[in-house]
This record gives structure tokens, C-alpha cells and sequence, in this order.
């Protein structure tokens, strides 16, 4: 006799959610080696699930038990992947601020079960904000293809695209926030419909034509100013070329470039002859987080026809800034002297509370998401001590990063899962700098995600809410010929 299909159904249904039983497990004094590496890491309250594999691939099924000090827990069992409760993570979460989580792991084999030592996971007392954003894009080189600018909950697995490039002919990248205020963005575009799209005080977009007669070119990496009232960037020269000594390596470099402060309610760019010397290459402006400081990356620029692109080195560099007049500093202080020690720094990042300065350091040149060796440093604003941040470096490129809006977390681009592809990680910085273990990005199954997705995560940027971004508008007004020029005045 048949069975109605309403009963198969409730069968298969009650199969799936069946787990087996962990028993006769040898008992292992090692502990277990897991994909994503969560061991010891330091959490926010706020975060997804921190959803796990076997790093082996033997695994028949994977099962985790997470307890705390109250006699709470929550269990998870799969043949790929745990996939915990987003509800019971987040009760276990809440329940367990400023402390520890114990987690076992056991996993079944053609041998049987193992269960190896279990392991901590801390959860913070500082939250995260709710996203980030970034842009996927190819590890290519010279041409770009499909590619979008995307935002990711933290507290969840969802992911939604901003804008991609399936609907005009071009390249998006260059996406800045003011302090994670999505009410303050801009977004610049390349290619036939090239434009920087500016939102400011949660106004309409508009195009902008950045380029004018006196600056090199367009407008490039923004940075915000704290009050919203203006904008730094950089204008670049850039071209690029195989290294000789590295075949997967591409070096990105500047023939030329200077720095401007844009002020958008005056439509104006802001120039000063200290930031624009053909004799320095000048890069990666940013505001201080008291709006009365730009520091920047300068290096000294190459003689003409000159190749020599492992001697080019960039310090980290500072000027005063007036936002009630717009005017600049009188001189220049360089604050890392970088080239001193045979290396250069790119991608200087201030903690929105004014106590340090992230930057990353590696052998030469400015575009350090191509070099193996680079590093990130810990610049004390108090004292002038720069260190590096052992706890969040890998053997691999630990390069561009932001700080969450509270500088209590980092969000850094690293390829030490697998030396090709930029994937998001997060570190915890307390008020003393002391730096923890960085975790990756949580996926609902992170080997399968990973695996499949053949794509990095570029320039990553804390948001505090979502991002209320109209694609259709933008697409039009990228497809449109309407564009603002920008106004130019000389600081004195």
C-alpha cells in the first residue's frame, strides 16, 4: 500500500533534522583544525554564526557542542558544514557578554568518532556595526568583467548587491562612507560612462566630472571628513606591469600624483602647492579624527624614464587643515619614516576616537595588496610608537582595512587562506591597542562558499545601517551625458 505523500515528506523531513549520536569517540588531545580557524578568537556580541568545518575533507559528519559557565548551550551536527541557529546564537550571545564559550568538536571518520579538546571563543562587550560594504570583483589584471559593490549584514548571512555593471559599461570601485553614514557616499565609476556618483546629508546622487585643467585627472580614493562637508582625494598617474621576479604578481604604481580637498557645498576643489610638487609622488589622503589634520603617503617621485619600482618608498606623512576656512598647514611633518627602514606605507587609517593609526607596511610601492610580504602597523597617536600587529599578521598580504565606527574592531583584507583570493577578516583592538586573533568573515558554509566563489573582496568599509541605494536611479544617471564639473580654488 502507498504511502500519502504528506507522510513521505513528514519522513524525509524528520531524516534531515535527524543527527547521530556521538559515541565510542576516541578521545584526542589535539585540538581540532577547523575551516574558518576560530580557535581563541575574540567576538562581537552582534556577529553571524561562526559556522565551521573540518579543515580535512575525510570528514563523514562534523558535530559541535558550544557551552557556557551557566549550564546553556546549543548544538550543531553536519556532513560539511555546523550550521548553528541564527535566534539560539544570538540568545547564547547576548547571554554571555564579556565572556567565554567553550566549544567541543567531534568528527566521524571511516574509523568511527573523534572528539578533540575543546577550545574558547571570547564574546566582547563592544558590538559591531551592522555591515560592511565592498566590491567583488576578479582577480584579474588589465579588464575587468561582471563586478558590483555589495553589502553584507553582519549579524546574518544576507548579502545584497548596491549597483553592479551588468547595466552600463564600466567599473565601480572607490565606494567611501562618512564614518559608516550612509547618508554621505560616494562612488566613483570608470570606463565610457566614467563619474564620481556623490550623495551628501541623504541628498539625490549627483554625477560629477572630477577632472579639471589644473588637477592630473580624476578624483580617487576619498576620504570623508568628519563634519561632511568635505572630501579628500587623490588624483593619479597610475599604470601597472607583471613583476619580473613574480609571475602572479601585478605592480601597480603612479607616474605622477597629488592630493585636493573637495568642499561640497561650495563645489570646490581645494589645492595647495605643498600637496601637489612634481618632485612627490603624494597618495591616500585622510582626515584625522578631529578634522584638523591630513595625513597622506608621499614618496619621492622617479626620475623620468626611470623603472626602478622597488626603490620607490612612501612615509607617512601629515598637514594641518583649517575646516573653517579650507586652508592648509604651512609644512609638511612626516610621522613613519618609513623609507628609513627600507620599506613604505600605504593605506593610513585613523581610529575614529583619535588614539591610533592603522597602516600597512611592505618592501615598496603604494599598492600593497599585491605584495606577499605586507604587514599592518599600530601607530600610537599618543606617544609617535608605530608596532606591528603580530596577533592580526599572517605569512601572507594583510593589507587595506577600516576601523568600525566605535575603533573597537578592524576590518582587514587578508589572502592567507589561500595566497590569491582577498577575504574579509575582523580583529578586536582594545583602548591599550592590544590586538586579538582575527576571525574570517562568517559564511552559512564557509568551504562550500569560499570554494565557489571566485571572487575578492575589495576595499571593505563599516556601514551602521543599510544602505539605502537606489540601482535603477544610479544606472541611469551613469548612462546619462549629465555631469557637474568641479570648481578649483588655490589654497594659500
Amino acid at each position: 500500500m502507498k504511502k500519502p505523500l504528506y507522510i513521505l515528506l513528514t519522513l524525509l523531513l524528520f531524516t534531515a533534522c535527524t543527527t547521530e549520536t556521538v559515541k565510542d569517540a576516541k578521545q584526542e588531545k589535539l585540538l581540532p583544525r577547523i575551516y574558518p580557524d576560530y580557535l581563541g578568537v575574540t567576538i562581537p556580541v552582534n556577529i553571524a554564526p561562526l559556522c565551521f568545518s573540518m579543515a580535512d575533507e575525510g570528514v563523514l559528519l562534523i558535530d559541535a557542542v558550544i557551552t557556557d559557565s551557566h549550564g546553556h548551550s546549543m548544538h550543531s551536527q553536519g556532513e560539511e558544514s555546523v550550521d548553528f541557529d541564527l535566534d539560539d546564537w544570538h540568545a547564547l550571545l547576548g547571554q554571555n557578554r564579556g565572556d567565554s564559550l567553550s566549544v567541543t568538536v567531534s568528527a566521524k571518520y571511516d574509523d568511527g568518532w573523534h572528539t578533540y579538546r575543546s577550545f574558547s571563543i571570547y564574546v566582547s562587550t563592544d558590538s559591531i556595526d551592522y555591515g560592511i560594504c565592498y566590491r567583488l570583483i576578479e582577480p584579474g589584471y588589465e579588464v575587468w568583467s561582471k563586478m558590483g559593490i555589495y553589502e553584507r549584514d553582519l549579524s546574518s548571512f544576507d548579502e545584497r548587491p548596491l549597483i553592479e555593471n551588468t547595466q552600463f559599461e564600466g567599473c565601480v570601485n572607490c565606494h567611501s562612507f562618512n564614518r559608516g553614514k550612509t547618508t554621505d557616499m560616494s562612488l566613483h565609476i570608470r570606463g565610457s560612462h566614467g563619474a564620481t556618483l556623490l550623495r551628501h546629508n541623504n541628498g539625490p546622487f549627483t554625477a560629477y566630472n572630477t577632472k579639471t585643467d589644473q588637477t592630473l585627472g580624476l578624483c580617487v580614493y576619498p576620504y570623508w571628513h568628519p563634519s561632511g562637508r568635505y572630501i579628500a582625494y587623490s588624483t593619479n598617474t597610475t599604470n601597472q606591469l607583471f613583476h619580473s621576479a613574480d609571475r602572479n604578481r601585478i605592480e601597480v604604481f603612479d607616474d605622477a600624483s597629488d592630493i585636493q580637498v573637495y568642499d561640497v557645498e561650495k563645489n570646490e576643489l581645494l589645492l595647495s602647492p605643498l600637496l601637489k610638487q612634481d618632485s612627490v609622488y603624494e597618495t591616500y589622503p585622510v582626515f584625522s579624527a578631529d578634522g584638523r589634520s591630513l595625513y597622506f603617503c608621499a614618496a619621492r617621485a622617479l626620475p623620468e624614464g626611470s623603472h626602478q619600482l622597488d626603490s620607490i618608498r612612501y612615509n607617512l606623512c601629515r598637514i594641518d587643515f583649517d575646516p573653517e576656512t579650507g586652508n592648509y598647514g604651512d609644512r609638511i611633518d612626516t610621522i613613519v619614516n618609513a623609507e628609513a627602514l627600507h620599506k613604505s606605507v600605504s593605506f593610513p587609517r585613523p581610529s575614529y576616537d583619535g588614539s591610533f593609526l592603522c597602516y600597512t607596511l611592505s618592501d615598496y610601492g603604494q599598492f600593497s595588496i599585491w605584495h606577499h610580504e605586507a604587514d599592518l602597523y599600530l601607530l600610537d597617536l599618543s606617544t609617535g610608537q608605530s608596532l606591528p600587529m603580530d596577533e592580526a599578521n599572517s605569512k601572507d598580504t594583510d593589507s587595506f582595512h577600516n576601523w568600525s565606527t566605535n575603533s573597537r574592531w578592524l576590518v582587514l583584507s587578508s589572502r592567507r587562506d589561500d595566497g590569491l583570493f582577498t577575504r574579509p577578516y575582523f580583529c578586536h583592538i582594545d583602548a591599550k591597542g592590544k590586538v586579538s586573533k582575527p576571525f574570517m568573515l562568517p559564511q552559512r558554509n564557509p568551504r562550500r562558499f569560499y570554494r565557489e566563489r571566485f571572487l575578492s573582496f575589495n576595499v571593505p568599509d563599516f556601514v551602521t545601517v543599510p544602505t539605502r541605494f537606489n540601482s535603477h536611479q544610479a544606472t541611469r544617471l551613469i548612462n546619462s551625458n549629465s555631469r557637474t564639473p568641479f570648481g578649483v580654488r588655490t589654497s594659500p
